[in-house]
């Protein structure tokens, strides 16, 4: 295993890593840690003694290759995190001063982690894949380029950057994911059911049953109308 460091310079890694990136890697790593440790190919965020650790603030199917390679050798660990309050900061121009900043409405849950874990729910219950789950403070910077989506009146995402990490939780086994499921969720039950239960939307209970039944978590048992019906397995 190879373990050579890759410069640093500034403080921020060779690969273009955004603020939030670097701010979750500074928090995360602790001393004797590796930084971005060539591993198998691979540049590792962190190596700490066997334990590889890559973190990844978006799509997980970037990672899935990598990933799931390296846990056929090593036990790997995706930390991920999930933003329990944003602030918006508004900026005309790079450097330029911040004309407002205001706080996001929105706040995740960690049912939301489905949302992205649904691009490798089989890597998820490997006996050397972990996950770790980061609830965040953060702030993103949005700058008027014009070219931003036009739910965002043409302000763009620029970067991300951590102000305090207040949570975590670690999923090192099956047991760790099916204890998300709600309680009072009947024996047998649709995605709208566990939907209802969660307060969460409808996709995100179809991306948590699909996730859940890849961990042979949940089986289907039947349907209702245009509804699958799923069950629990045995753990």
């Amino acid at each position: 295993m190879d373990t050579k460091n890759s410069p640093r310079p500034n403080g921020i890694g060779t690969l273009q890593e955004t603020s939030l990136h670097a701010g979750l890697k500074d928090w995360y790593a602790q001393p004797g840690d590796v930084l971005e440790a060539k591993v198998d190919g691979y540049i590792i965020d962190i190596l700490r003694e066997d334990l590889l650790v890559e973190i990844q603030t978006r799509n997980f199917s970037a990672l899935k290759r990598k990933l799931t390679r390296l846990a056929e050798k090593h036990p790997i660990r995706l930390v991920y995190p999930l933003t329990r309050e944003k602030w918006i900061l508004y900026q005309e121009t790079n450097g330029g001063p911040v004309l407002r900043r205001r706080k996001s409405p929105r706040h995740a849950e960690l049912p939301d982690v489905f949302i992205e874990l649904v691009r490798l729910p089989e890597l998820a219950t490997h006996a050397n894949f972990s996950l770790e789950v980061l609830f965040t403070h953060e702030e993103e910077l949005r700058r008027k380029d014009g070219r931003g989506s036009w739910r965002r009146k043409g302000w763009s995402i620029f970067d991300r950057k951590l102000l305090a990490v207040v949570d975590r939780r670690l999923f090192s086994s099956p047991a760790d994911y099916a204890a998300l499921l709600p309680d009072g969720l009947p024996a047998a039950f649709t995605s709208a059911d566990l939907a209802e239960r969660l307060g969460k939307p409808r996709y995100l209970a179809q991306k948590m049953v699909y996730c859940l039944r890849k961990m042979e978590l949940l089986s289907i048992t039947g349907k209702t109308g245009n509804s699958i019906i799923y069950e629990r397995g045995q753990l």
